[in-house]
């Protein structure tokens, strides 16, 4: 029971529970187990909580006995990323300069996960403040990706898209940025969807871009995510962003998985020439698909897209500068003391934490954005970048008059090896291609798997975008692209995975391979 139960989708696992057929505590309990066993090889965590999501669980259960009316998805378990603030949980942001600090407070969407009754297991691995596409810049090691060890599994969110992808846990939330939680989707075979910026609250999360950053829902199935974005979707006071608004009605969309007479764009600038040849065939693929479910296939233009990655590499460098100067030694979080001087001031405490505490891939985005806002050179660098932010969204309006929804290859490659763009920034920033100009318009978007490629077996994503506030379209056009796939693959792809082989020990051992101990 403990192995199936792991394996089982959120959405079965919730029908089960609200039949009593099984309990919030086996539920949480087999996850956790299969942690002890599997996450010393992956290090999707950097802190599992046993006693507090024994604890939740044992309280859904308690309540059901009682008869009490819960959430539909009370007793389903949670993962959420280490940039999402938990009170009395470590929340790093996978940097040592956060190393340690326990929040007082929940993020408003981690509020929401604890009302709705969804025992939270721990907090995942990624990339420091979340830059980067590998998870390979988190201060306490990579997370790897299940299809293959030696391979990443995405990034910022590598850790929210392999703890899914090894079967720890149902449901997991991310961040995107530029991609974070729809790239290391694509890579693990995964689904992840980008709400519309402002349809998640981001109170609570540790901000890298303010005007980029948006949390969202990681699944293995589309009905799964779309069940947990219905948790943690709505309109927050606390959040001067958020949409005030009713949440779509995502749910409803994924079960009915109608896509007849639905206008689906192809995007030219996000298909072809540099794109991995078997990334290319599953998608025209999966297009074909579409169409054989009933949507009208056209081609859009978007000619502005092309500067979307220069235009990112502005923008987010120059948010980062500044949401980052907050990190000074002098209120939370790490200190250093400068070596060689008795009586140091606060500007020389200061430089020696920062140094010992940022990564480096961190220090290269603070300096590129403290130099695009400095004097002299705003309006030649953040300025311009900021025009062309205008021009995609423009791109993006013009293509939405003539489709519904758009479509791209998630990813321009499958999975790379462990430390083979560790040292090639510009390579690394090109995985994020496709993902960007979302982030800088606003607008949602998914990954969902789309097949295998030829040339190596690993997972390749399919993305889909739709107009702000329309995120249900997603999930109509996912989850009907998913049941056509499934059929194709003769199964879902996560079934292909090679059984990891076990880390071993005891539960200490495991603790001592994510960066806090179990609780």
């Amino acid at each position: 029971m403990t192995h199936d139960l792991t394996r089982w989708s959120a959405a079965r696992l919730a029908d089960a529970l609200g039949r009593r057929e099984i309990s919030a505590v086996e539920v949480t309990q087999a996850h956790l187990d299969r942690t002890a066993a599997v996450d010393g090889a992956v290090h999707s965590y950097l802190h599992v909580d046993t006693r507090g999501a024994l604890e939740q669980a044992k309280a859904v259960d308690d309540a059901r006995t009682s008869g009490a009316e819960l959430h539909v998805m009370a007793g389903v378990p949670v993962a959420v990323k280490d940039v999402v603030a938990t009170q009395g949980l470590p929340t790093t942001c996978g940097s040592r300069i956060l190393a340690g600090w326990v929040p007082p407070y929940d993020a408003t969407l981690v509020s929401k996960l604890r009302a709705a009754g969804m025992p939270i297991l721990g907090k995942t691995n990624m990339d420091e403040f979340a830059m980067g596409s590998s998870t390979e810049h988190s201060a306490f090691g990579p997370s790897r990706n299940p299809w293959d060890l030696d391979r990443i599994p995405g990034g910022s969110g590598g850790g929210s898209s392999s703890v899914l992808a090894s079967f720890q846990a149902p449901l997991a939330v991310g961040t995107d940025t530029g991609g974070s939680i729809r790239q290391p989707a694509a890579v693990t075979g995964t689904v992840g969807t980008k709400p519309t910026y402002g349809g998640v609250s981001r109170y609570g999360l540790v901000a890298l871009a303010s005007s980029l950053d948006q949390a969202g829902p990681c699944g293995r199935t589309v009905l799964d995510t779309a069940m947990l974005h219905a948790v943690i979707g709505g309109y927050d006071p606390r959040d001067s962003t958020s949409i005030h608004a009713p949440v779509p009605a995502v749910v409803r969309a994924a079960q009915s998985a109608d896509v007849t007479g639905l206008r689906v764009g192809v995007v030219r600038q996000l298909t072809g020439e540099g794109y991995q040849p078997g990334v290319q065939a599953r998608f025209d693929e999966a297009v074909a698909l579409l169409v054989d479910a009933g949507a009208e296939v056209v081609e859009v233009d978007c000619p502005n897209f092309a500067y979307a990655l220069a235009a990112y590499y502005l923008i987010l460098p120059s948010e980062a500068s500044s949401n980052l100067a907050r990190f000074d030694a002098m209120r939370y979080g790490l200190r250093v003391l400068p070596e060689g001087i008795d009586d140091p001031s606060a500007e020389q405490v200061m430089a020696a934490t920062r140094e010992a505490g940022f990564g480096a891939e961190v220090k290269r985005r603070i300096i590129l954005g403290t130099y695009a806002l400095s004097s002299g050179y705003y309006d030649a660098y953040y300025g311009q970048a900021q025009k062309v932010r205008r021009l995609i969204a423009d791109d993006f309006t013009r293509a939405f008059e003539a489709a519904d929804v758009l479509v791209s290859p998630t990813a321009p490659t499958t999975a790379f090896r462990i430390g083979e763009k560790l040292d090639d920034p510009m390579a690394m920033y090109l995985n994020d291609v496709a993902t960007i100009p979302a982030n800088l318009a606003g607008i949602p978007g998914m990954s969902l798997p789309s097949g295998l490629a030829d040339e190596d077996g690993l997972p390749t994503g399919f993305q889909i975008l739709a107009p702000a506030t329309h995120d249900d379209r997603l999930y109509a056009v996912g989850s009907a692209l998913e049941r056509q796939l499934v059929s194709r693959w003769g199964g879902r792809l996560l079934e292909r995975i090679p059984e990891l082989v076990p880390a071993g020990g005891s539960d200490d051992q495991h603790a001592g391979a994510t960066m806090g101990m179990a609780r």
